[in-house]
């Protein structure tokens, strides 16, 4: 059976989630999960003896939400072939979601737009699914003026020159091929701010451009030619990587990043530039472990 698409459906609405994941099911010829996830009472250290009509109200509530989700993805079906199914669990959203991911295709998550302090203190469940999960997850914001699904623009893939970026650039291809649109490939020399390096005004940029487009050429070589019909439009700089790939997302709509990128080790998750790039982007953003 074809793995599924799932996408986390909360009572904050996470309705672009749901649009943009209905979208991707429907270009996959993928199955679309819809899951709700409600805190178990007293999961935060406090012991709370409810009775049974409590945790009827809460899955009254789950499964309004889930058909209102349902109704959405069928639109964007717009009468194609989408078969959804629904599921609601009570446990703690991060760990459902990462049990899913075990199993499915990709991972659909909605976040919301928190200030810099509030992030610091809180995390996010997004944040948290993204840097454990089995399968890639795609971060969807909401967006005030345009819907998720129907933002314009190429997709754009961040290329490290190493072989953790491989499995994003592959999934990058894919997603530009599906959607017939460009993809802008970006490879940073430097994750160093080299503005602030003594002597770098010095430095000789022009001879290391050079040597890394032929980097970042040989990182996108093979898989150019099994995509003959994406156009790829390369883009080289000398350092700050999420500063620039945040730049490009501004005008794209998909930006496909490694889960841990150049510089990381085998115990790190999430790369400082996924990290910085979950919280910033404003287009759907995709990280491949």
């Amino acid at each position: 059976m074809t793995a599924p698409i799932v996408v986390g459906v909360d009572e904050h609405s996470a309705l672009s989630a749901v649009t943009w994941a209905a979208r991707e099911a429907v270009l996959r010829g993928a199955p679309l999960t819809l899951m709700s996830v409600t805190a178990r009472p007293g999961s935060f250290g406090v012991p709370m003896k409810l009775p049974a009509a409590f945790f009827e109200d809460i899955e009254e509530d789950a499964q309004t939400r889930l058909e209102q989700a349902r109704s959405f993805a069928m639109t964007v079906a717009q009468g194609h072939s989408l078969a959804i199914t629904t599921l609601h669990c009570i446990g703690s959203p991060v760990h459902e979601l990462l049990v899913q991911s075990k199993s499915a295709r990709m991972l659909v998550v909605g976040t919301h737009r928190y200030g810099p302090l509030e992030r610091l203190i809180l995390g996010s469940v997004s944040a948290d699914v993204v840097a454990h999960a089995h399968c890639p997850v795609a971060v969807v914001r909401e967006l005030p003026h345009v819907d998720a699904h129907r933002i314009p623009g190429p997709v754009v893939v961040g290329v490290d020159g190493t072989a953790s970026s491989t499995p994003a650039i592959d999934l990058a291809f894919e997603e530009a091929a599906l959607r017939h649109v460009d993809l802008v490939a970006v490879h940073a020399w430097s994750d160093i701010d080299l503005r602030k390096v003594r002597g770098s005004s010095d430095f000789e940029w022009d001879t290391v451009r050079t040597r890394e487009s032929a980097v970042l050429s040989e990182s996108v070589a093979g898989h150019a030619q099994d995509y003959p019909d994406v156009t790829v439009r390369p883009v080289v700089v000398m350092d700050r990587p999420a500063h620039h790939l945040r730049t490009q997302a501004e005008t794209a709509q998909l930006l496909v990043v490694g889960r841990r990128g150049r510089g990381g080790f085998p115990g790190m998750l999430l790369g400082s530039t996924s990290r910085t790039l979950v919280h910033w982007v404003s287009c759907p953003l995709l990280v491949v472990r």
